[in-house]
């Protein structure tokens, strides 16, 4: 019996299995689409369909003049849940690591103390943290922490344990407020994130409260060219 499968499908299937194995990496080029269009019996116009479909998903992207080729893919995040970054990259099979930037105490100026709800001026716990994922950052987070909730905070290994996960082994979060944007990031940014001032940056402005309590307030940059974010919800 015949397969009721689009023939472009059969060419699909090969390529993401092809990819999802390792036999092609980021920066391969697949083969050409009359040379797929020969492997499977097809028209050229079939194999152009099946790469034409992963193209849109991202996963290849064409060169003009040079070919088709597997494209870097972006870390990913969902916007609703709250999840420790090291935990995301181990189980997309990366390696996670932290670069620590500042942990200080700092007087809240207006916007932290209307975002973190207490007063101007009150002296609050800061940290600033560069995320990477198999080397490469991915992540800027910049989170103030009531002292009052977590007064041990400064001390903790942050190279061992995410703020993330130092808190919420505390606290764990029962509410989160997002907001999302995108930006260009100062010359500062560019270099802690090693990127061009004249990409854009997904700016994640987030509060998360453990019942009645506001925990902390995190403003996470992203590279906009490294990292994605969906609007999924795990249930």
């Amino acid at each position: 019996m015949a397969s009721s499968r689009p023939s472009y499908a059969r060419i699909k299937e090969y390529l993401l299995s092809e990819i999802e194995s390792g036999a092609y990496v980021a920066g391969d080029r697949i083969p050409a689409e009359n040379a797929l269009a020969t492997q499977f019996g097809v028209s050229r116009m079939t194999a152009n369909k099946a790469i034409r479909d992963l193209v849109q998903k991202g996963l290849l992207v064409r060169r003009v003049g040079s070919g088709t080729f597997v494209s870097q893919r972006k870390s990913e995040s969902s916007l609703f849940d709250i999840r420790n970054i090291a935990d995301e990259i181990r189980l997309r099979g990366g390696e996670h690591s932290s670069q620590i930037i500042a942990l200080k105490e700092v007087a809240a100026s207006e916007e932290v103390a209307v975002f973190l709800g207490v007063r101007t001026g009150t002296r609050v716990f800061y940290s600033e943290i560069v995320h990477r994922e198999n080397g490469v950052a991915i992540q800027l987070e910049r989170r103030h922490v009531n002292p009052k909730l977590a007064p041990d905070y400064l001390q903790q290994d942050f190279e061992r344990q995410t703020p993330n996960a130092i808190l919420v082994a505390r606290y764990p979060v029962t509410d989160v407020e997002n907001s999302v944007e995108a930006m260009l990031p100062s010359d500062e940014e560019a270099a802690l994130l090693e990127m061009s001032p004249s990409d854009a940056c997904l700016l994640v402005v987030r509060r998360t409260w453990s019942g009645e309590l506001l925990i902390s307030y995190t403003q996470l940059l992203h590279p906009g060219k490294r990292y994605k974010l969906n609007a999924s919800r795990n249930t």
